[in-house]
């Protein structure tokens, strides 16, 4: 079964908490100030049983102007409204506020309850009725059910009971981006229990015992009991009002304001792109970067409002900016807020949040606004991309694009499946399913060919470069993990050669020629003369020591190519001389079965400086295996 939220709106002393008594018998006003001064101050809650079987919860709203803070609070993850409006004085002030706040909230059902009938002629009624229906032409209200009621002698209660029933009845499926979040209206400690906060549950549900995350604070605690309706319940769901008594937490370090989610779900932000409708109804220009009043959940914050693609705004005009918060909110992409001006304080517009965590904008950038708009109407899979394109080589979690976004898991995972099979997406890491932009994949690896190119350019002599160095001269960071992917991928492709830790492009061959050529035959003259009694290669350098640079990359070249056997850090022979002694050595163990420095000496003539390196040499390179003060063939002819 679906749960829906009613909330109430309309102007001061219009009824709006009588007519919920009169419907439900629980008088909302609970503080000793509201009682004395006959005023709604803070939110009221109520349930109301209905014909159907459906209970519904009811937000009662303050229509006094100075609560409109508590008022647009109290209007968080309502699903209908009940617009109270008196027989005596019909459209107030704060009619039109309420009005106008409901709307930008998304809030796109409900009916009037026409009050104090019992006060007034029907011919004024007729008037009255007459009125409000003209004025409701081009709200979400135009055509709702008028019900004229009297609270106070409970005339019209069952006939406004029943088209309540008709229009819940009549509510399409709730949405439900399955983002766990419980706005906090209201903090108070209950005696053997502790903290208990309420709140409207916007989205998914939530068990006894699970983890919620306080933000945001990023305080944890654990659910320890939860109420709906006033009836303790193993579970609450999507839409309901709902009490969680929180296990370990101290009542003053929760505030209203303040959200409920599941842990690494959602995450606090100062900075929101947003679409946003600037009301017909002020009355001068909204300048760029103006000071405002953001309402979103039951949180009041002070913004600065960037507008993205124009220097101010006209009355009833749509733009997309950026606002700039001075303390952390908690949204979720999608959801809806409302700007109040920073003084006088007045509704002046609201909309839609596109992006909950973005970074900051340049001004009036086409790039940037095509991303806005494709965000704000475009479908999911290309709100995806806008969102893998924002997140650079890091690429983004699916938990996280969902949060960005305001769909669940599951649609973000369909949506990612076809962007992959369409290779519009790569798949970073299984593990949280971190998804990257192909065309920043595509980016990456051209960037990685571009340095190898370079690289070969300014290192003629060298077969190629270490991946750290590779790494290291990319332009942005980039994961290990990515970056090994992308080299791995480009191996695929025989784009790049790897060997072991050092890369270099698939069609890089050294080529000597000239100076080079002529001091690569040099050092080679030097060591086929030297035969199994070859200078150290430090000597070497010295003779060389002029070109001493390009000597030691010629000698690395030449031992990479096998031209020279590197036996030690100072050893190098000539490979013409190591493959004689190498069968000369296999032939008189063989011959002998057994050979010993000594005899290695009667058969090379060399000193112990050469003997044991080679004999070690010949050890590691798997000829012969060392036995007691002897060695013998690895393998038997």
């Amino acid at each position: 079964m679906q749960h829906f939220v009613l909330g109430t709106a309309g102007h001061v002393d219009h009824g709006k908490t009588s007519l919920i008594k009169a419907l439900t018998g629980v008088d909302t006003d609970r503080l000793k100030e509201e009682k004395e001064r006959g005023i709604t101050i803070e939110l009221g809650f109520a349930s109301l049983s209905l014909p159907s079987g459906h209970t519904l919860g009811i937000v009662d709203v303050p229509g006094h102007e100075k609560f409109i803070r508590n008022m647009v609070a109290g209007a968080a993850g309502i699903d209908l409204v009940l617009m109270v409006i008196a027989a005596d004085e019909g459209v107030m002030p704060q009619t039109k506020e309420h009005l106008q706040i409901c709307s930008l909230l998304g809030i796109t059902t409900g009916m009037v309850a026409l009050t104090k009938i019992d006060l007034v002629e029907q011919d004024w009624l007729e008037l009255v009725r007459s009125e409000i229906s003209e004025y409701l032409q081009g709200t979400f209200l135009a055509g709702a059910p008028i019900v004229p009621v009297s609270a106070s002698q409970g005339q019209g209660i069952p006939a406004l009971l029943e088209e309540i029933d008709k229009t819940v009845r009549r509510l399409g499926e709730k949405a439900d981006d399955g983002i766990f979040r419980l706005p906090v209206d209201r903090i108070f400690t209950m005696k053997g229990f502790g903290t208990v906060v309420t709140g409207t549950l916007i989205s998914d549900k939530i068990k006894i015992g699970e983890e919620v995350q306080i933000l945001p604070e990023k305080i944890s605690a654990r659910v320890r009991g939860i109420q709906v309706h006033n009836q303790s319940t193993e579970e609450a769901f999507s839409g309901q009002r709902t009490a969680l008594n929180l296990q370990g937490i101290e009542r003053s370090t929760i505030e209203r304001g303040n959200v409920l989610v599941r842990p690494e779900t959602v995450w606090p932000t100062q900075r929101l792109d947003v679409f946003f409708e600037y009301l017909a109804s002020n009355a001068r220009k909204l300048k760029n970067r103006s000071l405002a009043r953001l309402h979103t959940g039951t949180a009041e914050i002070m913004v600065r409002f960037v507008l993205l693609d124009a220097d101010e705004l006209s009355p009833g005009d749509a733009a997309f900016a950026q606002l700039i918060l001075e303390n952390e909110d908690v949204v979720v992409g999608g959801d809806h807020f409302v700007l109040r001006s920073y003084s006088p304080v007045t509704t002046i517009g609201g909309g839609r949040i596109l992006d909950p965590h973005p970074g900051k904008h340049k001004r009036k950038n086409q790039k940037i606004l095509d991303d806005l708009r494709l965000l704000q109407s475009g479908a999911l899979p290309e709100k995806i991309l806008v969102m893998l394109d924002r997140a650079g080589f890091h690429g983004i979690p699916i938990r996280s694009l969902a949060f960005r976004l305001g769909a669940s898991v599951k649609k973000i995972r369909e949506a990612l499946e076809k962007l992959f099979s369409d290779r519009r997406a790569v798949l970073l890491s299984n593990e949280d399913a971190t998804a990257l932009s192909a065309g920043l994949y595509a980016h990456l690896e051209e960037l990685l060919i571009k340095s190898l190119a370079n690289y070969h350019r300014s290192h003629p002599l060298k077969e190629g470069i270490s991946k750290e160095e590779l790494k290291a001269a990319l332009p942005e960071a980039v994961s290990g993990k990515l970056f090994n992917m992308v080299l791995a991928g480009l191996a695929r492709k025989e784009r790049i050669a790897s060997d072991k830790d050092n890369v270099r492009l698939a069609s890089h061959h050294v080529q000597l020629e000239g100076e080079e050529d002529a001091l690569r035959q040099a050092i080679a003259s030097v060591y086929a003369q030297a035969g199994l009694a070859p200078p150290s290669l430090s000597d070497v350098m010295v003779r060389f020591r002029d070109q001493k640079a390009r000597a030691q990359n010629i000698v690395r070249l030449m031992i990479k190519d096998g031209d020279l056997v590197k036996i030690n850090e100072e050893l190098c022979f000539a490979r013409a001389a190591m493959d004689k002694l190498r069968e000369d050595y296999k032939g008189q163990l063989i011959r002998d079965g057994q050979a010993t420095p000594a005899t290695f000496k009667d058969l090379t003539g060399l000193s112990r400086k050469y003997i044991i390196p080679l004999m070690e040499y010949f050890d590691a390179s798997k000829l012969t295996v060392r036995v007691e003060d002897h060695r013998i063939l690895r393998e038997k002819p």
